[in-house]
């Protein structure tokens, strides 16, 4: 048994894997739409509305939040794919990582030797010993 308010929701509600295949103009566009519908709905609130179309607001909302949610993820993997390989790239596009392997140093910079190891190293070899067996 399926109640009519649920009809209404399940028309409204979009799915985000079908998202990912419009453009971003058409994104834009259906963002456009669904907050003048949700102002919309907002009105209908304030003035006292029907329970159908008040508990549409939840599902626009929500909405709202998918296409904008793929906005940014397409953007963010272009971006991605335009900065690989640089040698900058922007604080966003980086490894979140911890606060202490942010800062740690890289295997170039541990692997680096002071004047002073490197003479040591010339000057007082590792010795080497035989074993007998």
């Amino acid at each position: 048994m399926v109640m009519s308010s649920d009809v209404g929701l399940r028309a409204a509600k979009i799915k985000a894997h079908e998202l990912r295949t419009q453009s971003k103009a058409d994104l834009l566009k259906q963002l456009e739409d669904l907050k003048k519908e949700l102002s919309q709905l907002r009105v209908a609130q304030v003035t006292g509305g029907n329970a159908a179309r008040l508990s549409k607001i939840r599902v626009v909302r929500k909405s709202i939040a998918r296409v904008l949610t793929v906005i940014n993820q397409t953007t963010k993997s272009q971006l991605r794919g335009h900065f690989a390989g640089k040698k900058w790239v922007p604080l966003d596009l980086r490894k979140k990582l911890t606060r202490s392997k942010r800062r740690a140093l890289t295997r170039f910079q541990l692997a680096q030797k002071t004047s002073g190891q490197v003479k040591d190293r010339i000057h007082f070899p590792q010795l080497k010993y035989a074993v007998q067996a």
